[in-house]
């Protein structure tokens, strides 16, 4: 079977090199745009182009406000210091993930709290989020969610929409209501993703966006949060800013802030990209159609988007059968110049997450020892 993969995937990119996981490609005004900004001398954070790209992104997800940041990362602090999460404070995510969600909480000093995934989308399970809730958490007098046992504040649930296939968020938003969380979406892989004909990220009250070298889209290093109040928009607008307050010359700052901003070059590339973005989301899903129809008899389960859900299949994933078959096809097709990877390990595995609290992560650990990421590039 690996053989006959190698071949395939050989014959969607048409090469015989190597083949890498997801490389960005750029065929259209990357160079124009980063030589107008060369040009223009507005290379850091003041310039057209970051406007314009924010306004693009906003534009793309139908989201009330989009604020370019230096990272995904940071867009996700960002949330999560406007959603009032403090040092100490608890956030529930999942062990399946990328470390940077996780990052985002270790270094402001609060803590995740890691809840199972569910098989479908393989993101946060509500019903798991829900159980533990119950088992471990009230609603005091004042209203604030804590955990029972150390009195920790209980602020946020912050899911991912893992490999661009959108979770179940009706059932996280009830659950958020009932139990007075805020939302925080990591979307950081899911542009041109849709929940039942919404945009992710846009459902909550903040969504993270990334736009790593290996997004979708790319501006080399970036993110994007997006705010679905007004308020919350000009907040984040103005933190992310070093928290400076506008004057024709004097430097005056009315609250600790983030150096936070996406310099212009890099909105350049991102604006260039956006021009490109529903074609690379068509061509992305040709790719995962290839791999769906070749792994439709097959022992190895192919993983498709939700049917409430449109995805952008950013990583198009197999389900191997085993820990051992798993291993088997990454080291055949590695050994060959194909590029695969296992998912994350989990995050309670590494150190400085394992002293975590969490609930039952069967399912995390299943898909841990049997997904395979293959070559998604578009082409």
């Amino acid at each position: 079977m690996q053989k006959q993969l190698i071949n395939l995937v050989r014959d969607i990119y048409s090469s015989n090199e190597f083949i890498p996981l997801h490389a960005p490609s750029f065929n259209g005004n990357e160079h124009a745009y980063l030589a107008e900004t060369i040009d223009s001398t507005f290379v850091s954070s003041v310039g057209k182009f970051v406007d314009e790209f924010e306004t693009k992104v906003q534009d793309f997800t139908n989201s009330n406000r989009a604020i370019a940041t230096v990272n995904g990362t940071a867009a996700l602090n960002t949330a999560l210091n406007l959603a009032d999460v403090r040092a100490g404070d608890l956030v529930l995510t999942q062990a399946l993930t990328f470390v940077a969600t996780c990052n985002a909480l270790y270094h402001m000093g609060a803590k995740p709290v890691f809840i199972d995934i569910e098989l479908n989308s393989f993101g946060l399970c509500p019903k798991a989020v829900s159980e533990w809730l119950y088992e471990n958490a009230i609603v005091d007098n004042d209203g604030q969610c804590r955990h029972k046992q150390s009195d920790a504040a209980i602020k946020a649930v912050m899911p991912m929409h893992t490999f661009g296939h959108p979770i179940q968020i009706d059932e996280l938003l009830a659950i958020c209501k009932e139990w007075n969380l805020t939302l925080i979406e990591d979307a950081a892989e899911s542009l041109g993703s849709y929940y039942k004909g919404k945009h992710t990220g846009t459902l909550g009250r903040f969504g993270a966006l990334s736009f790593n070298g290996n997004k979708v889209i790319t501006t080399g290093g970036g993110g994007m949060l997006l705010c679905q109040h007004e308020n919350d928009g000009v907040r984040a607008k103005h933190i992310t800013t070093t928290a400076k307050v506008p004057h024709a010359y004097e430097f005056y700052h009315d609250e600790p802030g983030f150096n936070y901003r996406m310099p212009n070059l890099n909105a350049a590339l991102g604006c260039a990209q956006m021009e490109q973005l529903e074609a690379k989301l068509m061509s992305k899903r040709a790719v995962a159609k290839r791999y769906e129809d070749y792994f439709e008899d097959s022992k190895f389960k192919f993983v498709k988007e939700p049917e409430y859900a449109h995805s952008n299949y950013w990583l198009n994933a197999v389900v191997c059968p085993d820990l051992d078959s798993r291993n088997h096809l990454l080291e055949a097709t590695n050994a060959q110049g194909v590029m695969t990877r296992p998912v994350w390990q989990l995050m309670h595995r590494l150190p400085m997450f394992a002293d975590s609290l969490s609930g039952s992560l069967v399912n995390s650990e299943w898909a841990e020892a049997r997904l395979v990421n293959l070559p998604s590039s578009p082409l």
